[in-house]
């Protein structure tokens, strides 16, 4: 069958993944997805605001890109955050040491939650929408510095409570819709369809680059055990990189109702067997995750999927959110990160090569001046 996408995929180590970072741009051939004339937005992955591995965008993935986009003669790049209910943009890109990244290359980053930086404006999609439109029945509003912008996309390999795995198309999640975008987790497949469509009309270019050098299995896109794995991707199809990284997971994609969407609506490819892998082959991969359960799981599936969805207006979309916004913050920062996945990472950083390594990008800041 004649590939009609391509993802690059390599295996890495530290001491050659920003060069591995660059090797898989040109791979890919990431110059000629983006618009050289364009602004490039870095939207990077701040999951959890604590340095989770896996949960986040790694500092080498970040710096590696911005490498590979300045050697392609990409120049103009600013990163843009967004913030959850729960997670906080500052302290995130702080923690999992962007910050020096940013300074180091003189990367502005702009935040779509402050006035000063991007005003949310309605937006009218040519696309017929899947959910959105009925999830805002008052207008889909987006950032208005995105528009006519190229985006690199900067997700990590990992499982996800709500979308069985999570990368590329679910990354756009947090740049194109509101602080309260979780009105949308009863659609969540059909929202990140609905989004990839409003992305392919309002950017030039379109790429991801996805970090698996340590992959998240279980509960996601949190709570997870993180796993050395030791391979990034890239694409300029955001369907097809995340079927290729589904499938590493052990998972069918096409059984993955957002990957089977987008596929069906031509927005991308989401069956391997029509996806052209270049670089190291990975084609054997099966590491069976699985999505765990867990208290925070059980809580979601009542909120967004059981009997009690009929409350969701009530509880999220009137003061009253503040309550359970309240008690997911208690429950995320006050006692999974102390009790548990403080330990996990301060395990990780100890017994494993990208441990040290972040370990180095905290003493360090950057590593290119030390790549020869």
């Amino acid at each position: 069958m004649t590939a009609t996408s391509k993802v690059a995929v390599l295996r890495t180590k530290p001491e050659t993944v920003l060069r591995d970072y660059q090797r898989l741009f040109e791979l890919v051939g990431g110059a000629h997805a983006l618009d050289p004339r364009a602004t490039t937005i870095l939207k990077d992955n701040i999951t959890w605001h604590f340095p989770m591995p896996s949960a986040n965008t790694t500092p080498w993935q970040l710096e590696g890109t911005i490498l590979a986009l300045r050697g392609a003669g990409f120049n103009d790049v600013v990163c843009v955050q967004n913030q959850t209910v729960i997670t906080n943009a500052f302290k995130g890109e702080d923690l999992n040491r962007y910050v020096p990244i940013f300074r180091h290359y003189e990367i502005p980053v702009r935040y779509n939650f402050r006035a000063q930086d991007m005003t949310w404006v309605p937006y009218k999609p040519k696309a017929k929408m899947l959910a959105l439109d009925h999830i805002y029945p008052e207008g889909i509003h987006i950032p208005d510095y995105f528009a006519g912008k190229n985006i690199v996309h900067l997700p990590t390999v990992k499982t996800h409570l709500y979308t069985t795995t999570t990368g590329a198309m679910k990354n756009a999640f947090g740049g194109l819709l509101s602080k309260y975008r979780h009105y949308t987790h009863s659609w969540i497949h059909e929202t990140l369809v609905d989004l990839l469509a409003i992305q392919k009309e309002i950017h030039p270019g379109i790429f991801a680059v996805m970090d698996g050098t340590t992959a998240g299995n279980g509960c996601g896109p949190r709570l997870m055990e993180p796993i050395v794995k030791n391979v990034i991707l890239a694409s300029s199809d955001q369907v097809a990189i995340d079927a290729v990284a589904a499938k590493m997971m052990g998972f069918d994609p096409l059984g993955i109702k957002y990957i089977r969407l987008a596929h069906d609506q031509g927005l991308g490819v989401g069956d391997p067997r029509e996806i052209e892998l270049v670089g190291d082959d990975v084609s054997n991969e099966n590491w069976g995750f699985k999505v765990g359960i867990s208290t925070h799981t059980f809580l979601a599936w009542l909120a967004w999927y059981g009997p009690t969805r009929v409350l969701q207006k009530l509880l999220f979309r009137t003061p009253i959110v503040v309550i359970p916004t309240f008690i997911g913050e208690v429950e995320q920062d006050y006692l999974y990160w102390p009790l548990k996945y403080k330990s996990v990472a301060e395990h990780w950083r100890a017994t494993t090569t990208w441990g040290r390594l972040f370990q180095k990008y905290q003493q360090e800041g950057v590593l290119a001046a030390q790549v020869k």
